[in-house]
């Protein structure tokens, strides 16, 4: 027994992603008992190359990484996917020839069942993409559910429209936000479980966006190496209208839950049909807590100190 709290993490390659992980190893609260990474938002091996070159750089080669085999039934786009390589060619993670950040043998959802059953003390699974490796492992291992403290996901939009445009996804109406709609029926899956659910849904992530003033000073501290990736990270997207803090608004609850207020809701998972992947809110469904708003002021400073280093 540490007293730090136990956290598994699964992350699915996005720029968001990366900067999450970086931001959950710079807490000293949390015990990261392994990182796998699910082939979602991303291209699987510079993802995990990243996620290892990274590890090393933060001085937490200790770490085992897992990568994933599971598939979802709707593919992220691929311009979205490419950025892994842009990402794995930064020098500031190319300083040293080799990577020591350990690769696990298994497939990440066996690891994940694993770390879980060895656990001396209920885990806090950190989700910051699809939810299909945990239903992997759970479909390994169902005993392993009762090692799970809670899952900390971003997913879901309750009473805000969807991300998922229905131009580029025919068939869809629009009301899935994209990591649930990768596998509805992955999610659909775990709503049935008694796992805790803390769901960070795009209802509040619209609401703290990625600005070219939060870059700029991200940008001035980039004598810090972890500020440099997240800088040069950050400026890729800026091309793109409507970059938000997904991943990093739904990492730093771990951190900082006082910076925000929750609210819960009974909710269900539509898990096929033109609606597939829409987080509804159903009287009677089953009840999630979800981030409801946050300190944006605290918020942009916290994760700026976090990253300098």
């Amino acid at each position: 027994m540490t007293g730090k709290e136990l956290v598994l993490m699964d992350h699915d390659g996005g720029i968001d992603d990366f900067l999450s992980l970086a931001l959950l190893l710079a807490m000293d609260h949390a015990d990261v008992l392994g990182v796998v990474v699910t082939p979602a938002d991303c291209y699987i091996q510079p993802a995990v190359s990243v996620t290892r070159k990274l590890m090393d750089m933060m001085g937490k080669s200790n770490i085992p990484v897992a990568e994933s085999t599971v598939r979802g039934l709707n593919p992220f786009p691929r311009e979205w996917r490419q950025s892994t390589f842009v990402i794995d060619h930064f020098p500031v993670l190319n300083d040293r020839m080799t990577i020591e950040t350990p690769l696990a043998a298994e497939a990440g959802q066996t690891f994940m069942a694993r770390r879980l059953a060895e656990a001396p003390e209920p885990v806090t699974l950190l989700v910051t993409g699809p939810l299909t490796t945990v239903a992997a492992a759970l479909e390994i291992a169902p005993e392993v559910e009762r090692n799970i403290k809670r899952i900390v996901w971003m997913g879901g939009a309750l009473n805000v429209p969807g991300n998922v445009d229905p131009l580029s996804e025919p068939g869809q109406d629009g009301s899935a936000e994209w990591n649930v709609y990768w596998d509805p029926p992955a999610a659909y899956q775990i709503w049935q479980t008694g796992i805790p659910l803390v769901l960070c849904p795009l209802d509040i992530t619209n609401h703290v966006p990625v600005t070219s003033e939060f870059i700029y000073r991200l940008g001035r501290q980039r004598q810090h190496p972890v500020s440099e990736v997240a800088s040069l990270c950050y400026a890729l997207v800026m091309k793109q209208s409507g970059y938000y803090f997904w991943d990093v608004l739904t990492t730093a609850y771990l951190g900082r839950p006082d910076l925000y207020t929750t609210c819960d809701w009974e909710t269900a998972i539509i898990p096929a049909g033109i609606s597939q992947g829409r987080t509804k809110v159903q009287p009677g469904g089953r009840i999630i807590t979800a981030l409801d708003t946050v300190n944006t002021t605290a918020f942009y400073d916290y994760i700026l100190q976090q990253w300098m280093r």
